[in-house]
């Protein structure tokens, strides 16, 4: 049985995507350590958590069905450390904490399972602008002014507020998830501030999995990586243009795949997304509470609190009016990264097809043999002969009880 389970349970962009891809690709010298990241597929622990809170999301919440039970059951079965991770499990309800942890352990008293939980966080100013650009990133159309209004309104219910906020709010997400445990078990790391060492953040993370850096190597490992102003406006754009036009796997595979993260987002020439200065103030602000607060609270903090609290606000380019020249040199590089990925699609449906067209004739030339054309005639004989039948029967039992043997 599982003796420790630690639970990531996000929050999204704060270098979740870099430690469940070096999790995953670790598999196996992590199991030789002790150490369980139960996963079949890179997906695997998203599917588990759309399971766990009933969550609709493109069509893939019928993948999903089961996922987490499935999952719960590897991690009890685990005799060392398991690690559960998954970004959108911040959002988890208290009924749906509760029924994760409670899932995922085993025993009782001296014997139960050691449950802990990490929230990885990074400051609001940079948060802000990474959230609006991955909603556009998952086809949403909503302005940038649009999504700050929301944010800022108190009700917290327009648009992606409610999700935003969900998954965002570092003391509601710490409370949700660690009010049933000792203090000690509750983990926040903190995301460096910019400009740190670039493995500052996994020795961060190194230290609360119990694992050791040096052991893993960040070379190959795969980082969600950001879009500028104009790249984002022309996939904002582009969204409006195809809503009606493009099913979900198909925007997945060609629009974030393909054009976003295979593309612009590894070519990123214009301004950086940040916020206006009025923004910047209103988030500042609410950085310091939640210091405050948390520094009262007595959870073991991985880093350093201030890491919450924004640097000095970028310069301010608007993303719903990015610069016309800018606009139209990123429109230019997302038309040729469609075309050469249309081209690749053609010479790989081109490709099949030649296979199809081989296969095809093999079977022709099978089906024109003697031998085939002497069982077609049997078969058809049996049809209509009872001897022929049994005869044929008799047959293909023995070809099914040779075959098993061999």
């Amino acid at each position: 049985m599982a003796r420790k389970v630690i639970v990531h349970v996000g929050a999204p962009k704060t270098g979740t995507s870099f430690v469940q891809d070096l999790l995953f690709h670790a598999r196996e010298p992590l199991a030789a350590i002790g150490v369980r990241y139960p996963a079949d597929r890179f997906d695997s622990h998203f599917l588990a958590a759309l399971d766990l809170m009933q969550l609709s999301w493109g069509g893939l919440e019928r993948e999903a069905v089961g996922a987490w039970d499935r999952l719960a059951a590897e991690v009890r079965a685990w005799p060392g450390t398991a690690i559960v991770s998954h970004e959108i499990l911040a959002t988890a309800s208290r009924a749906q904490v509760a029924r994760a942890l409670a899932s995922l352990s085993t025993g009782s008293g001296a014997d139960a399972t050691e449950i802990h939980v990490v929230l990885s966080a990074r400051d609001l100013v940079r948060q802000i602008p990474a959230e609006w650009q991955e909603n556009v990133k998952h086809r949403r159309t909503t302005s940038y002014a649009d999504f700050l209004a929301h944010l800022q309104d108190p009700s917290r219910q327009q648009g992606v507020a409610s999700w935003f906020w969900g998954v965002q709010e570092v003391p509601d997400i710490l409370d949700r998830w660690g009010s049933t445990l000792p203090k000690e078990r509750v983990h926040l790391v903190t995301v460096p501030p910019s400009g740190a060492p670039r493995d500052l953040l996994w020795q961060r993370f190194s230290q609360v999995l119990g694992l050791d850096p040096a052991q893993f190597t960040l070379d190959d490992v795969r980082t969600n990586a950001s879009l500028g102003v104009a790249e984002v406006a022309v996939v904002r754009r582009l969204n409006e243009e195809v809503a009606e036009l493009l099913p979900n796997h198909h925007y997945r595979a060609i629009v974030r795949e393909a054009l976003v993260h295979q593309n612009l987002s590894r070519d990123r020439r214009s301004a950086r997304l940040s916020v206006p200065r009025d923004v910047w103030e209103w988030a500042a602000q609410l950085s310091r509470q939640w210091v405050a607060e948390l520094a009262l609270r007595g959870y073991d903090v991985v880093g350093d609190l201030d890491d919450l609290l924004p640097a000095e606000p970028l310069p301010w380019v608007d993303p719903d009016h990015p610069e016309i020249h800018e606009l139209a040199e990123a429109t230019m590089r997302a038309l040729t990264a469609t075309t050469v990925e249309a081209a690749r699609l053609r010479d790989r449906e081109v490709e099949l097809q030649h296979d199809i067209e081989e296969l095809i004739d093999k079977l022709d030339r099978a089906h024109a043999t003697p031998i085939y054309k002497a069982k077609e005639r049997l078969v058809a004989k049996a049809g209509t002969s009872r001897a022929v039948a049994k005869g044929l029967a008799v047959y293909r039992r023995l070809r099914g009880r040779n075959s098993r043997s061999t």
